[in-house]
């Protein structure tokens, strides 16, 4: 009978024994595959179990909501607080960040260097100076706007000085 089945199958020279050993490792390989998917199962399981921990479905459901709106005010936040660095750092482009001052001696005869050059520039080297010059029958005081760090009008040695230290960052030497 195995002869005349094997032999309609086209196997007629293959032992019985072949086969039955070839299904017996294929079971067993099976088996070992079906085993490891129960012990991945019992982890899952677990893990599930331990997430659902004291929790109903309503329960679960509130929190994610809660998760839900905290990542939505967050969201907000960053954005708002974006918008209010790009105004400040408009706002502070404009503010004067640049300070240069020279202290000197108008006139020979007064002392004490109570005359200056004040220079104040934003970010741009865009400002003004003020230079007030004491003298024994009272002090003057003038403004000259500076534009890339420079003035229409024509600037004392001071007033260089004071510009240059402003660009440059030098506040004063005297200070």
């Amino acid at each position: 009978m195995n002869s005349n089945f094997l032999n309609s199958l086209g196997l007629g020279n293959i032992d019985i024994g072949f086969i039955l050993l070839g299904l017996l490792a294929i079971s067993i390989i099976l088996l070992i595959l079906i085993i490891l998917t129960f012990v991945q199962n019992g982890k899952l399981k677990k893990k599930y179990e331990k997430f659902m921990l004291g929790k109903d479905g309503a329960n679960l459901e509130k929190d994610i909501m809660t998760l839900y709106e905290d990542n939505k005010f967050m969201k907000l936040s960053i954005d708002k607080n974006r918008e209010d660095i790009k105004e400040l750092f408009k706002k502070h482009e404009t503010a004067f960040q640049k300070i240069g001052l020279v202290k000197y001696d108008a006139f020979t005869e007064m002392g004490g260097k109570l005359s200056f050059a004040l220079a104040l520039l934003d970010e741009k080297n865009n400002g003004f100076i003020i230079n007030s010059m004491h003298s024994s029958e009272g002090c003057y005081s003038y403004t000259k706007r500076v534009k890339d760090g420079d003035s229409q009008i024509a600037l004392s040695n001071e007033e260089k000085v004071a510009v240059e230290r402003a660009v440059n960052g030098n506040t004063s030497d005297n200070m």
